[in-house]
């Protein structure tokens, strides 16, 4: 019994009392526990990415691929040639033959900030390209010597 009636026998002194009264601990627990049922749905993100599985086979290169580079001096190139953001849509209809199903390979220098790269991920859809395929260097991941690694702190 958790707070049980002792006879205290005629002595005036308080006796101490060593059990723990966990109802309140058990309130809590329930009240973020429905706060973390109730937010975990909001946290999460879909987003349409057409990436393929870490698992897949590289899929094979096209024989004439199509570049869109975003340099570092904010100018586009389509392929090997200088074209404006104006007539970006026209070059593309030309190289592709008009086939908006071509897969777009967009390439950006790493210093162009996202807003730069998102307004030519969105002349790419303004035209009709939405197979778009982002270009990066494969970076082989470096082991982590024990001596590098900082402790983490646990979760309380």
């Amino acid at each position: 019994m958790a707070g049980g009636i002792r006879e205290n026998n005629g002595a005036d002194e308080l006796v101490e009392n060593h059990e723990i009264n966990v109802t309140p601990f058990i309130d809590v627990m329930l009240v973020l526990l429905i706060i973390f049922m109730v937010a975990a749905p909001l946290a999460t993100v879909d987003v349409n990415v057409d990436l393929p599985a870490s698992t897949a086979t590289p899929a094979e290169r096209p024989d004439e691929p199509v570049y869109v580079t975003l340099q570092a001096d904010r100018t586009l190139n389509l392929n090997n040639d200088l074209v404006a953001s104006e007539g970006l849509a026209r070059e593309l209809d030309r190289v592709t033959s008009g086939n908006k199903e071509t897969r777009i390979f967009l390439r950006a220098d790493k210093t162009v900030g996202y807003g730069e790269f998102m307004d030519v991920m969105n002349l790419l859809r303004d035209a009709g390209y939405l197979k778009i395929a982002l270009v990066g260097l494969e970076a082989i991941p470096q082991p982590v010597s024990p001596a590098e690694e900082t402790p983490q702190e646990e979760p309380r």
